[in-house]
């Protein structure tokens, strides 16, 4: 078996853009003022192109530990070389201050040595316009200021400013500092402020972390997706992304490499289902605002992905003149699936704001637009409901009647009948019944009586795992025959003997899937509890868990053959799958007629 490949990097943020700390302490990947805009330092996918902020031994192999401090997002690595041993300490300011959340663009890094006297050597290379502009460096007395970018990017440390300039190596003698900014620099005494910021972004993590409703079951990993989500979120708008990256490839040499910073509404219920599992209210209240803005907005159709302030255009281009990680290229910016049709969108949208009259933190009765906001969406479904569609996996070049678009469709027309009985509206509650019903029609049109399976759309034969969706959004009744047979179908299909699951097996735009999907195969897991197969959830739940990489950070696709990790990394919706499959086992372990099966 080959060796496993796995993203050898962490994450930090703090909800106003993200960084990827390589386990050789090197900023892989840092992209400012935005999570969508130009990185800063991206040698992730080109490493003479993509500049560089590391902190490593004077000379010789080292070896390299790195964890989070517990229940944070406060990332350290551990740096072992032959003249001692020494440890970088990665944070992004972010805590409570004047009744509302400080969040700069600002990175610091304390490095600070454990044991012998070891001799580092900072290099700092900061670039823009995606590696094309080499920033021009200026020199103050504590400080490199670096221009050429939108803002001057500045560094301000406590570390010689001409052992920087020069990348010349010192023995780490003392604790030394290092704060990186984006537009307004540090004007703070470094030492104290430094310690200060890490102190208090400590504790509102862990804080944070304490006012989560998490299940004793499974909860260390769900605490690290928890953080791991959180981070992944706008809070100026609330808007949540699906990864921090940009093409990283799905499989090597295989040309889907997608730019995934871009928020989907597809990905809304499941989001703001974890979010609720979690008991964060205000995380949820924000990016429903979000796709509810985005909705009232939208007057034609609605894309299946907007930029993090809403933005619809998002063109996609791609940048010749990098290499690629791992050299696969193209590397692309953008993303073209927002010209596709894919009309799951609407029923994902209702949905996403079902919690907003079912929820009694959110006080329904003062809005006074229900009746015509959830006519609108109605209007929507009903429009593109005998449509075909690209579909979930945005196939670019044929569309289907999916058989997961028309789900969506008659889930959201039943959230819409729940808020009609709330608001008594008895016209809107009409209509939903007459769309669930359309709906429903499409939906057994792709049923296959002899292989007792629903197949991915109407008149094909193939099997998607979308479809595992029938069962947990109860179309299937979890108890009955069909969803069992229907389950039995599917994993003979598209499971691996691991647990993994493969989306589809046929061919699409660019020939046949070569890696399995981890959203799947979390959703397997949910189908297993669903379905009353709860030994078997958890043993997969807990297959799927040696996937993630040494900070149990999850890709968005796994190599069957040597448990590669590969796509866009740490993917938000991986994350998601996992926070939501444990939830799942633990709502089964907690009922009374498991229990009692138990003793």
């Amino acid at each position: 078996m080959n060796k496993r490949k796995t993203y050898e990097s962490g994450i930090i943020g703090n909800c106003a853009f993200l960084a990827y700390v390589n386990k050789n302490t090197d900023i892989s990947w840092l992209c400012w003022p935005r999570f969508d805009s130009s990185f800063v330092f991206g040698n992730m996918l080109d490493e003479e192109r993509g500049g560089t902020f590391s902190i490593k031994p004077q000379h010789g192999d080292f070896e390299s530990d790195q964890y989070y401090i517990e229940n944070t997002n406060v990332l350290r690595t551990e740096i072992t070389a032959s003249d001692g041993t020494y440890r970088v300490t990665d944070f992004c300011p972010r805590f409570k201050q004047y009744d509302r959340y400080f969040k700069p663009l600002m990175l610091i890094r304390k490095i600070e040595a454990i044991e012998g006297n070891p001799k580092i050597k900072v290099s700092c290379r900061p670039t823009y316009n995606y590696g094309q502009t080499e920033l021009t460096t200026h020199r103050g007395s504590n400080h490199i200021e670096f221009h050429g970018g939108p803002e001057p990017i500045r560094l301000t440390t406590d570390i010689p400013v001409t052992n920087l300039l020069e990348e010349q190596a010192f023995v780490l003698t003392e604790p030394r500092y290092i704060f990186l900014t984006y537009g307004v620099p540090l004007e703070a005494p470094i030492v104290s402020t430094a310690e200060r910021f890490l102190r208090e972004t400590i504790n509102y993590w862990r804080l944070w972390i304490k006012h989560s409703t998490i299940a004793p079951i499974y909860q260390k990993v769900v605490i690290r997706s928890s953080l791991a989500l959180k981070i992944h979120q706008f809070e100026d708008t609330g808007a949540i992304i699906a990864a921090g990256t940009t093409s990283l490839p799905e499989f090597d040499g295989g040309g889907r490499n997608w730019d995934y910073r871009y928020c989907w509404l597809r990905d809304s219920f499941y989001i703001l289902t974890a979010l609720n599992h979690i008991g964060h209210f205000e995380e949820m209240e924000r990016y429903a605002s979000y796709i509810a803005n985005i909705s009232y907005e939208e007057q034609g159709r609605f894309q299946p992905l907007y930029s993090i302030s809403g933005a619809k255009i998002l063109t996609e281009t791609t940048l010749p003149h990098l290499k690629g990680y791992m050299n696969n290229q193209p590397v692309r910016i953008g993303n073209q699936a927002y010209e596709h049709v894919q009309n799951d969108v609407y029923g994902q949208a209702m949905l996403s704001v079902l919690p907003l009259y079912t929820d009694y933190r959110f006080v329904f009765k003062e809005r006074t637009d229900s009746s015509r906001w959830v006519s609108f969406l109605l209007d929507k479904i009903e429009r593109t409901i005998d449509e075909e569609d690209a579909g979930l996996w945005e196939f670019r070049n044929f569309a289907n009647q999916h058989c997961y678009s028309n789900l969506f469709q008659w889930a959201g027309s039943h959230a819409a009948l729940k808020i009609a009985l709330l608001i008594g509206n008895k016209e809107v509650q009409d209509r939903a019944k007459r769309l669930i019903d359309r709906a429903k029609k499409y939906i057994e049109a792709c049923y296959d009586e002899e292989r007792k399976v629903y197949t991915h759309a109407v008149g094909s034969p193939h099997l998607d795992a979308s479809t595992l969706q029938l069962i947990m959004m109860n179309y299937l009744d979890p108890n009955s025959q069909r969803a069992r047979d229907h389950l039995k179908a599917l994993e003979s299909e598209l499971k691996t003997p691991e647990g993994l699951f493969y989306r589809y097996l046929h061919a699409d735009d660019f020939g046949k899937p070569k890696t399995t999907f981890l959203i799947c195969a979390f959703w397997y897991v949910e189908a297993l509890a669903s379905v009353g197969r709860i030994d078997e959830a958890q043993e997969t739940f807990e297959r799927l868990l040696s996937y993630g990489n040494h900070l149990m950070l999850f890709s968005e696709d796994i190599d069957e053959q040597d448990g590669s990790q590969w796509g866009n990394f740490p993917q938000a919706y991986s994350h998601v799958g996992l926070m939501n499959a444990a939830y799942r086992i633990s709502q089964k372990l907690d009922q009374p007629s498991f229990l009692l099966n138990q003793t």
